[in-house]
């Protein structure tokens, strides 16, 4: 049997080695619909991106983050014709990068006023927002909250007490849903 080759890389930069893993057009998108859309299945990207990703890409993009240690896929335990995929602790780290990223598109490109919001949030939030934020996909992901876990429910602050009636995720979602609202009504 033939041994397995190392990863060859352009350079060992770190800049580099992170766009190798990120960089093409729909990493970052499925990541995102993970983190903030908390979709979990295959058919969920698929059929609830607004980008409207193909199948073979969505495929291929998949094998990707799960090869570069960001995703782990794992029997879906109320379904079991199907994968849930979860973040790895590489994974939720990205919160920050995709924080500056919605940040950077919000002041430089003609992103609509609804689906800035979030972005708008996290940024005037800054790092403990985003601390608490990652703390809570931690226990969706990595602590066996899966896809069964109780939204809505606070999550115990580290210090001991509770954070919020609700949870990050949630109150980003009630403030999408309050600007498309308004955007309805005006």
């Amino acid at each position: 049997m033939a041994a397995t080759q190392p990863a060859r890389h352009r350079s060992a930069c770190p800049i580099n080695l992170t766009v190798e893993v990120l960089g093409d057009s729909w990493s970052l998108i499925i990541i995102r619909d993970v983190i903030f859309g908390d979709r979990r299945h295959y058919r969920r990207l698929l059929e609830e991106s607004e980008e409207g990703i193909a199948s073979n890409i969505l495929g291929d993009r998949l094998k990707r983050l799960l090869a570069a240690g960001v995703l782990t896929r794992a029997q879906d335990p109320t379904h079991r014709q199907r994968r849930i995929y979860s973040l790895t602790e590489a994974g939720i780290q990205l919160v920050p990068v995709l924080v500056q990223l919605g940040a950077w598109g919000r002041r430089h490109q003609p992103a609509s006023a609804e689906l800035s919001v979030r972005a708008r949030l996290l940024e005037e939030g800054g790092p403990a927002l985003w601390e608490e934020f990652m703390e809570e996909l931690r226990g969706r992901h990595l602590r066996g909250g899966g896809a069964t876990e109780a939204v809505g429910q606070p999550l115990a602050d580290p210090a001991g007490g509770p954070r919020s009636a609700l949870s990050v995720l949630e109150r980003l979602d009630a403030a999408y849903q309050e600007a498309v609202a308004r955007g309805v009504e005006g």
